[in-house]
């Protein structure tokens, strides 16, 4: 099993997110705990946000108080419904939760069933509960877990030494191709997207772009892909590297067959309504451009927005890793292209609410206090490293595979996770006793 813990500073935005897998049948509230029960058994994210409230508003200084906590068995392991609510509670009591308002979502929107936990990491009296070492502690946990209940050890899945590991590419490294390549030749195994540009979108985390190029052999018109390693600026920092050296899911013709598979598997995909409407809570619920796109971070979705040299917004692409799927604002709905984002950023247009929020009675000037406007903070630790354009990024923070919080698919082992979480924690030991030698 392994476990994702995301911290927020936006409840109502962790609340929407699962609220939506349930309006539209692809999830439901599997329990509760120290929560506000309904006469009905149905829920609203306002009566669930009623629970966390007095924790929220005692909260005294935690720029990040809400927990957002994914369980993932292994998908041969037919967890049943009971046995996910004992594995939430026992989890939560393992890592020091166990006396907190949670509630325990299950989503059933992809192949692999998991749960997904809503809770609050600071006390009814507003102090912030210790999370000293809480990813060894959660290693340790879903050991433990996987002992009692049976489950599949996720370090004991076997693997192939070359099977693919996602990470953004250094251009400075010398071996630049062969980063490239592990990217361009896995992708279109796992993520859909329909056209070029949405290719582009994606490769962008992992600082790659690619462009057609056309030109005449002996007459005849010929198309092809170029690749390139950008720099931390997103400019081109590589020679160009022909589609051909990548293997054929890298070129032009293997791609536009994929766009068209992708177009047919998305017209009748559900995540499009859960996306749409996660896309439209985070526009109403946050002050600026910069809290918008830390808010979908925290829901597992990345936003590339592109500029022209004004820096009018002409282009929004949207990738959601869990459904692991690539959208066009536009193709979304009309009201998420990129002409509604730049006149809404650009006029302060951030006030207004839209209607499915005026069900829950949620007011606004609740939200803020939540999420206040910071146009500084940065997003999760997750995903530091694909909007922090620092050098650094590339070389020092523990990978796409933490990164992403195992959504990315043949990267969610906890074996590499663990060895790197142990490096890491190496590391910083050595860096302490130097510095006491001093």
């Amino acid at each position: 099993m392994i476990a994702k813990i995301n911290r927020g500073a936006n409840m109502i935005g962790a609340l929407s997110y699962n609220q939506l897998k349930v309006d539209t049948e692809k999830g439901e509230v599997l329990a509760t705990h120290r929560m506000r029960e309904t006469i009905n058994g149905n829920y609203t994210v306002a009566q669930l946000h009623s629970s966390f409230e007095p924790y929220l508003i005692a909260n005294k200084r935690t720029e990040k108080p809400v927990l957002h906590i994914s369980l993932n068995p292994d998908p041969r392991d037919q967890v049943n419904d009971e046995s996910f609510k004992l594995l939430a509670k026992d989890y939560m009591e393992l890592m020091g939760y166990g006396e907190q308002p949670y509630v325990v979502f299950k989503h059933t929107d992809i192949e692999r069933t998991h749960i997904h936990i809503v809770s609050t990491c600071v006390d009814r009296n507003g102090k912030k509960i210790s999370d000293s070492y809480e990813k060894l502690r959660s290693m340790n946990a879903c050991r433990t877990l996987e002992q009692h209940y049976e489950l599949l050890p996720a370090t004991e899945k076997e693997r192939n030494p070359k099977e693919a590991i996602f990470r953004p590419v250094d251009y400075k490294e010398v071996n630049v191709k062969s980063q490239i390549a592990s990217v361009v030749r896995h992708l279109p195994k796992y993520y859909e997207y329909q056209s070029l540009g949405a290719y582009s979108a994606l490769l962008s985390l992992f600082n790659i772009t690619t462009e057609e190029v056309k030109g005449e052999v002996n007459g005849q018109p010929k198309q092809g892909l170029v690749y390139f390693a950008l720099n931390e600026l997103g400019e081109k920092a590589s020679n160009p590297f022909k589609a051909s050296r990548f293997g054929r899911y890298a070129g032009l013709e293997n791609l536009q067959k994929h766009f068209g598979k992708s177009k047919e598997k998305m017209k009748a995909s559900q995540a499009k309504t859960v996306l749409k409407n996660t896309i439209e809570i985070a526009m109403y619920t946050t002050p600026s451009e910069t809290e918008f796109k830390k808010q979908l971070l925290e829901q597992g979705i990345n936003m590339v927005v592109r500029r022209n040299k004004e820096g009018r917004i002409y282009g929004m692409t949207f990738i959601d890793h869990e459904s692991r799927t690539v959208w066009n604002g536009s193709q979304l709905d009309k009201n998420l292209s990129a002409n509604v984002f730049n006149d809404w950023w650009k006029d302060g247009n951030t006030e207004k609410r839209p209607e499915m929020m005026k069900d829950d009675s949620i007011h606004l000037s609740s939200i803020k206090k939540e999420n206040p406007p910071t146009e500084t903070a940065q997003p999760h630790e997750l995903f530091d490293f694909l909007n922090q354009r620092q050098t650094e990024n590339s070389n020092d923070n523990l990978g796409l595979i933490e990164a992403m919080g195992g959504l990315l698919p043949q990267a969610q082992g906890e074996d590499y996770e663990e060895q790197k979480f142990a490096n890491q924690m190496n590391k910083k030991k050595k860096r302490r006793r130097n510095g006491d030698q001093k």
